[in-house]
Order: C-alpha cells, then structure tokens, then sequence
C-alpha cells in the first residue's frame, strides 16, 4: 500500500479480490467502484457511511483509495448484466486522469456484452467516447440538481453544471443513451422546468431523485438552507422532521403533467431503457427508491 497527498487529498493504492460486486441497488445487477472515496465531497452524499467499512478517519471528500484488482478473465459471464459504474464513487474523478482505472475497467467489460450505467459528474467520460461506442449498450448519466453554479460550487467540488451539460451533449451527439439525474431535488431551489427544457434536446431520460436526509450531513444540509435560504428552512423542517411528504408529491404531479404537455413519457419509481426522440426524452421519478426492493426495468436505447 502506497500512500501519497495531493492537494490536501490522502491518495493510496489498495488490493482488492474482485472489482465486480452483486449490487443491493434496484437499477443493477452488479456495482463497480474503480476507487475508494470521492473526492468531489458533496455536504448530501448518501456515500459517506463508506468509512464505516474502510477504516478511514478522514473527513469525506479528502481521501481517495485506488484499488487494484487481478483482470477480469471471462468478462461474459456478465453478458445481459446491468453493471453500474460509480455507486459510492465516481468513475471520472480528477484523479482519473492520472489512475485511468475507469478506462482499464471499460476495457476489460468490452466484449463483456454487459449493460453498461456510468453515474458521474465530471466531463472526463468525453475521454472515452471511442470506447463507449465500441461497447452496445452503454448509458451515461450526470447528476444534476440547479442550473445554479453558485448553489452548485456549495454543495460539491466537481465540474460546473455548463461543463455536465457540454460533455451531456458531446456523449449524446455520438449516438451513446445519456440519462439528466435531477439529483437530489432540493426542495424550493431545483427547478426541475427550467433543467428539463435545458436538457430535452440533448438525453433519453430525464430523472428525479428526492434529497433524503440522513446519516451526519442532515444537520448540515438544514444549516445550510438556515443560512443561505432561510425562508425555506419551515419547508424543510416539514419534510425532514415531520415526515410531510406533501411537497414531493405535487413535484410528481407536476413531472406527470409537463411530460404530457410535452409529448414525453412518464414512468412512477422506474429506470426505463429506450432511445428518445429529440426534444422529447422520458420523464421518471425515483421519489423514496430507498423503499423499493428490486427492479425488472431493461432496455436498450436504439442506435441511429
């Protein structure tokens, strides 16, 4: 194990086993985390209980692990299998860069014939373009809660959001099924409206998540918004206190509604596959997926 700083980031290398994990999440079969920690530390990631099992004592968002894994010898084993890149981490990090573990893992699961599902936040997955399109069936999806930058510098340290939308366009533009993650949804601040007509154009799916509080980031989250938007703070008391779940339920509403006044689909708790038309990409809500337990939902986006 080699440990290193790199602008106030604890970097190590680490052995592991086996990179391929059965995954608990209702949109994978298998999750892959090619590093251990994120480091675009964002005050809601749901991620962090991560360091109960890793032994790490850094505050999250300041360390990063770079496994090292024996290759993958019969990728087709895999074959028909949602692999989900980038559960508790994500894949494009800035350090992948310099590790380039995302890509040596892409290049193992080429022939795999897996679905591929890369969750990021970062423009580096442009970098790997030629191999995405080598590979079937491959989604990207960038997580994206405000057109906001200056709300969007508060909560993480990863690209801007015209930066996500730029490389959201670059991936889709090259024929590769690219997801809008309207995630978490901060109540009174994302609007969503706003988010999908920037994104209509240019993904197959837009989808939403609520931000569930939980964990040592609640506190957080809701000093926050007693600072920076105090007129919400009631709201979010409501919610995160009381149980209210009101306000998520108009939102869906609302989701319902806009889908319709836009030609699009809308799906209740699902991760639909398909190729959208232009202007016109499927509309799902994910609200409180943690009381879901598994998930059919497969597909395909077709190649133009």
């Amino acid at each position: 194990m080699e440990q290193a700083a790199k602008n106030d980031i604890v970097i190590q290398t680490v052995e592991t086993k086996n990179i391929m994990t059965k995954s608990s999440l209702p949109v994978g079969g298998y999750s892959v985390n090619p590093y251990v920690g994120c480091t675009h530390g964002c005050k809601y990631c749901y991620a962090s209980f991560m360091k109960r099992f890793t032994g790490h004592t850094e505050p999250w968002g300041t360390f990063l692990d770079v496994k090292h894994w024996p290759t993958i010898r019969n990728p087709a084993k895999y074959e028909g299998q949602r692999v989900v890149i980038g559960s508790v981490t994500d894949g494009y990090l800035p350090q992948e860069a310099e590790f380039g573990n995302t890509r040596k893992l892409l290049e193992q699961l080429k022939y795999s014939d897996a679905e591929i599902l890369i969750c990021t936040k970062s423009d580096l997955v442009v970098r790997d373009i030629d191999l995405l399109k080598e590979m079937g069936e491959v989604t990207v999806s960038w997580s994206i809660n405000a057109l906001d930058e200056v709300f969007q510098a508060d909560m993480d340290k990863a690209v801007s959001i015209e930066r996500r939308l730029a490389a959201m366009k670059q991936i889709y533009d090259a024929g590769i099924r690219t997801v809008c993650f309207i995630s978490p949804v901060f109540p009174g601040i994302t609007d969503f409206e706003a988010i999908f007509q920037r994104v209509k154009d240019q993904c197959d799916l837009v989808w939403l998540e609520n931000l569930n509080l939980r964990g040592g980031f609640n506190q957080d989250i809701l000093d926050y918004i007693a600072d920076k938007y105090p007129p919400l703070l009631p709201l979010y008391h409501a919610i995160y206190n009381k149980g209210d779940r009101s306000y998520f339920q108009s939102l869906e509403k609302q989701a319902e509604q806009m889908a319709k006044e836009n030609g699009c689909l809308f799906v209740d708790n699902e991760l639909p596959y398909g190729r959208a038309e232009p202007a016109h990409p499927v509309i799902a809500d994910y609200f409180y997926h943690e009381e879901i337990r598994g998930s059919g939902n497969t597909g395909k986006r077709k190649r133009t």
